[in-house]
């Protein structure tokens, strides 16, 4: 029985040693691609990479690696059969790491990056909200789902103001009550929903100047779809106000970068 047993057993330790030999062999490629990645030599880093991911195809950070190098060759609004063919590499490799962890935030955020940088909205809507339920207080997530909301609505405003001879400089509300309630009923929604994304944006990160901004452009939204003047001036006086706080935030990050760079230097004494 022992004899039997002792070609199954060396056979056993045989195929782990190879397996082991391989994962080692695996990692030894993604440092060199890691390397090569950080030096921005992206086919050098696909190609290491790549060899890893063959070697051990269960090495997730490998394949993530492998996924960004692809979107790093990537340029958006570049209709190169070669471009695409980035785009596409990148999407796939990305899935295969969900396909082993459907809750990787990393690969998730990366494709909802991709959509939206290809101007697909719907998807890139649809990503990011599956981002959120991963990671709720992901600030990118919430910030770009209020930037979509806008970039929907603001084009229908836009065409009712074009259609009353409206110019964009010219005081709101809209002039005509049927064109003002069409709109209304066609935005108010989806510009409440943008509002409370960037709403909870700034308050994970209260000096995301760029939310503030966008929270501004969403009242002035509003605003124009206000019913009476006092609720027009509300708006506009709210819309001002994150103006104003976009300033302070990015004052305050300017002030912060300053302190940092200088946080090694100490004045002389002064001379008596």
């Amino acid at each position: 029985m022992i004899k039997t047993l002792l070609p199954l057993v060396a056979c056993g330790i045989l195929l782990f040693s190879a397996t082991g030999c391989q994962q080692l062999r695996a990692r030894d490629h993604l440092n060199k691609g890691v390397r090569a990645y950080k030096g921005a030599k992206y086919p050098e880093a696909v190609k290491s990479f790549q060899e890893a991911v063959e070697l051990d195809p269960d090495f997730a950070t490998a394949r993530l690696y492998l996924a960004t190098a692809y979107m790093s060759q990537w340029i958006p609004g570049a209709e190169s059969a070669e471009n695409t063919k980035f785009a596409t590499a990148a999407y796939d490799n990305f899935q295969k790491v969900l396909e082993k962890d459907p809750n990787d935030k990393l690969a998730i955020a990366s494709i909802a990056s991709l959509y939206y940088n290809q101007k697909k909205f719907q998807e890139a809507k649809e990503w990011n909200e599956r981002l959120l339920k991963v990671d709720s207080q992901n600030k990118e997530a919430l910030y770009t789902l209020g930037v979509i909301a806008w970039g929907k609505a603001y084009p229908v405003r836009g065409e009712a103001r074009a259609k009353l001879s409206m110019k964009p400089e010219d005081p709101g509300p809209l002039k005509d009550k049927k064109v003002r309630a069409e709109v209304r009923e066609k935005n108010l929604a989806m510009v409440q929903d943008g509002l409370k994304q960037l709403e909870a944006a700034v308050k994970v990160d209260p000096d995301y100047d760029d939310a503030y901004a966008y929270l501004n452009l969403m009242h002035r939204e509003l605003a124009d779809i206000s019913d009476n003047p006092e609720e027009y001036k509300k708006e506009l006086d709210l819309a001002d106000g994150y103006v104003q706080k976009a300033l302070e935030a990015k004052k305050r990050k300017a002030e912060a970068l300053e302190k940092k760079a200088g946080g090694g230097i100490i004045q002389d004494a002064p001379k008596k």
